[in-house]
Parts: structure tokens; sequence; C-alpha cells
């Protein structure tokens, strides 16, 4: 485990309780939980009051800049249950040649290489405190990538289905950190029947996104750390890449916590969940005025991280949209395969698709007016574009030819 003070001190904990997302009934912490009795997804409570008198911006601007540094809004109790792969805060980069006051909160800088290894951590570990010995999850493939390198951290072991089409870097990967992983000729929810079906044959924890009630108070990081680093003043809007909504979902929670504790004000940032044209059900819903999403068929698009026809956070993520006054927003796979091009091109920045995504999307809304260039708007790029294939556009040089030098 890489040295962190953060993980060296105990610390109090201050989780009261969970609770369904959908009706509010009270479930005790430190027991082991799943969907709610209706089957709806659980968020942890903190005693808020308690973590306000232990707890100040300034004492946290005093420890190490990782994800860890915000242990007593975190749920893990016992410090020896803590793992680790050095969870850095992430930077965010200006896109100084795109129109706008845009930066990107550059996710691709974590433990194997994206934003899932923020809620993965978070349910790993507390897989490790609530003594679970076997995990199985769907994946498009970071989020396998990353269960698969804190199980084996954590000495769980870890099975993990995967569609047959998922970039094989992922696959390999996955293997490579210790995880049975299997290709599976079918979507991201037909992998999650196989999860739920092994389940009831085996007894696998259920590690879905969503399914249990951890990953969401890992990926919430983003949103305290987020804030943090702009001096606690939340961005006009925020733009993200949006499959599961996990990391929408925990940003929100986080920014209601923070303003309970007094860290900042009322003003929160229009949420812009993004969506390729070819699996949109958030979309469809948002400009239905449906609470709920049904599920998109045919899910197509070369962004896999956001290729889920159906998520379980559906409503969770349509309430923050609308109560932020944000929109669900589409886009083309032309348009966010350009937008990468774009970004690496000009910026230096190499996008994932998914990431790409968001930039398209932020060009859409300067076009059509949602969007204002001179507000300051954050995008999140999810993962290292290095995961993904690549476009060879080298040239071949022959040493022993002659060298046209005009024309190199």
């Amino acid at each position: 485990m890489p040295h962190n003070d953060n993980l060296t001190t105990d610390r109090p904990t201050f989780v009261s309780h969970l609770e369904c997302a959908m009706t509010g009934e009270r479930y005790e912490a430190d027991q082991l939980h799943g969907l709610s009795r209706v089957g709806r997804p659980l968020l942890v409570r903190y005693d808020l009051e308690g973590v306000k008198a232990a707890l100040t911006p300034e004492m946290l601007a005093a420890r190490p800049a990782d994800l860890w540094k915000y242990r007593e809004l975190l749920p893990v109790r016992q410090t020896a249950n803590i793992v680790s792969l050095g969870e850095t805060a992430t930077p965010i980069v200006p896109l100084e040649r795109e129109r706008g006051n845009v930066w990107v909160k550059d996710e691709g800088r974590l433990p194997t290489g994206s934003f899932k290894a923020r809620g993965l951590v978070m349910a790993i570990a507390m897989a490790k405190e609530l003594r679970i010995t076997t995990i199985a999850m769907p994946t498009n493939g970071n989020a396998g990538a990353a269960a698969a390198a804190y199980a084996a951290l954590a000495g769980i072991e870890a099975v993990i289905f995967c569609p047959d089409d998922t970039p094989e870097i992922n696959v390999r990967e996955i293997a490579a950190q210790g995880a049975r992983v299997y290709r599976v000729n079918g979507l991201i929810d037909d992998c999650g029947k196989l999860v739920g079906a092994g389940k009831e044959a085996r007894g696998w924890f259920d590690l879905s996104t969503l399914k249990e009630p951890y990953r969401i108070e890992g990926k919430k990081t983003m949103g305290l750390e987020l804030a943090e680093q702009l001096g606690w003043e939340l961005p006009d809007a925020i733009f993200y890449p949006t499959g599961g909504g996990t990391g929408l979902i925990g940003m929100w929670k986080a920014f209601d916590e923070m303003e309970a504790l007094g860290w900042i004000g009322s003003k929160r940032p229009r949420m812009y969940a993004v969506q390729a044209e070819g699996c949109a059900p958030i979309v469809r819903a948002f400009d239905a005025g449906e609470r709920h999403a049904v599920r998109w068929e045919d899910a197509h698009t070369v962004a896999a991280g956001i290729r889920v026809p159906q998520a379980v956070g559906d409503f969770l993520i349509l309430d923050a949209v609308r109560a932020s006054g944000g929109k669900a927003l589409a886009v083309s796979d032309a348009a966010l395969v350009q937008a990468v091009e774009d970004a690496g091109k000009k910026d230096g920045l190499l996008l994932c698709p998914e990431g790409g995504a968001t930039l398209a999307a932020y060009r859409d809304a300067l076009a059509s007016g949602l969007a204002d260039a001179e507000e300051k708007v954050v995008l999140f790029n999810c993962a290292t574009g290095l995961k993904y294939p690549l476009a060879d556009q080298s040239r071949f040089l022959d040493r022993h030819a002659p060298v046209d030098w005009a024309g190199l």
C-alpha cells in the first residue's frame, strides 16, 4: 500500500444509516445490503453535524491530495480495511483552443486509468470490511479493470462478465489483475443478468452499478475534489458522460452534503447528462418528461462506457439533472470522435470516447444557447485515451533511400 498519512491515522467515521433512494426506508449500517426492499439503490447517510464539528476545509487542505482525505465523509469504518493503489487528485485542465471557458477534469490519471477507480476502491474496501469473499459484476471494460485490481489487493475473488466487443485492452487488463473474465454475446445488461443468476447459483456478491451502496460514495469524491480545487465555488455547468450515472448521482449527493457542512452555498452547476445517439435512454426519458427510462433497444456506440441500455438509478440521474436546471443531451459518434481528435491535436489532451462525447455536447450547447461562452464549464474525461484503439497515422521512412526533406 502506498504510504499516505490519510491511511495510517485512525479517524472517526460518521455513517449513521442507509436509506432507500426511492422510499426513504431506513436500513442499518455495517450490514450487508444490495438493493432496497423495492429494488432501488441504497444511499449512505452521515451524521453531518458530527462531521462539521470534526472537519474543516482548512484541515482538508493540509492533508495529502487524494481520495482518502475525505475519510469522514466515506463509509469505511476501520483503517485496516482501506485498500489503495494511490487514488490521487486529478487535475483540471483548460482547453485553451476551444471556444468558451471550458476545463476538463482528467480522471484518466487514476489507478487503472479511469474514474471507475473511485467507485470500485470504495466498493471493494467495504466488501473487505463486510467479509465478502467473492464479487461478480458486469462491465463495459474500465469498471471491471478497477474491480479486478482492488479485489486482488484485498484478497477477494472477482468474476467479471463483459460484452464480447469490449475493448481488447480492457479484457486483457482484467485478467492480468487476477479476475476471471468472460466475454458474453450481449450487452452490459445481459451480462448483469448472468451476474444475478450466478449470485443465486454460487452465492457471489453482486457488485453491479448501484446494486450495492458504496460505489456512489467513492464517485462522490469527484464533487468534493472539484469543489475544493475551485476554492469551494462550483462551476456554472458540468457535462458528464452518462451510462449508469453513478458519478453524476454521487456528485449531486456531495453538493448537498457540502452545503449542510457550510463549505459551499446553495449554488449548483447545471448538470448535463451526456449520452450517445445510439444509446440514449436518459435523453429520451428527459425529453418525454418521464422519471424512469425504459430499455434502449439495439444499443450501439463507439463510446463503450456509455453504452448502457437501462440504468437502475435512472430516476436519480433525471432528478438531479432537472433540479439543476440542466438537460440530458445526445451526440453522434462522428461528433464525439471528432472532439477526441481535436482535443488531442489542438490541446494535447487525449480524451477517451466518452470524454469526447462531453466536448461534443458542450459544443452543441454553445451553438444552441444552452451554455454561454463566459460561463465556467467542467467536462469529465472518464478514462485515459490510451486504453482505446487509436488510428495509425504514422508514415514509413526508408533510411537507406534518398530522403525528400522538403516533403517531410
